[in-house]
């Protein structure tokens, strides 16, 4: 995904930063990180208050395992749910609420 398909997906929200990190790219909106794109997939924040919307809307959360004691790692980042990609105004509220999960997240 270039960095110009990114900046579309999320103009609904806003005007979107992008920073490389971890061989991927952070999105940061108003200087929040909002999503990161690992490996060709665009993954958004969630926390505890949207997790549940994430997960009925058949989003998984990205989980990896631990080098150090091989126990599965839970990180604040979801997949896309379904068709949002293809439909602006669904991509849009999903990015919302990355950003509200964004700004409850601890500084």
């Amino acid at each position: 995904m270039t960095e110009d398909d990114i900046r579309d997906l999320f103009s609904g929200l806003g005007p979107v930063t992008i920073r490389r990190m971890f061989g991927g790219k952070g999105v940061y909106y108003d200087g929040l990180i909002i999503a990161v794109e690992l490996r060709g997939e665009l993954m958004l924040k969630g926390d505890e208050v949207s997790a549940p919307d994430l997960e009925a809307a058949g989003a998984r959360r990205w989980t990896y395992v631990g080098s150090r004691h091989g126990k599965t790692v839970s990180m604040p980042y979801w997949s896309v749910p379904d068709g949002a990609i293809d439909e602006p105004d669904a991509f849009t509220t999903w990015a919302r609420k990355a950003y509200e999960a964004a700004l409850r997240a601890p500084k």
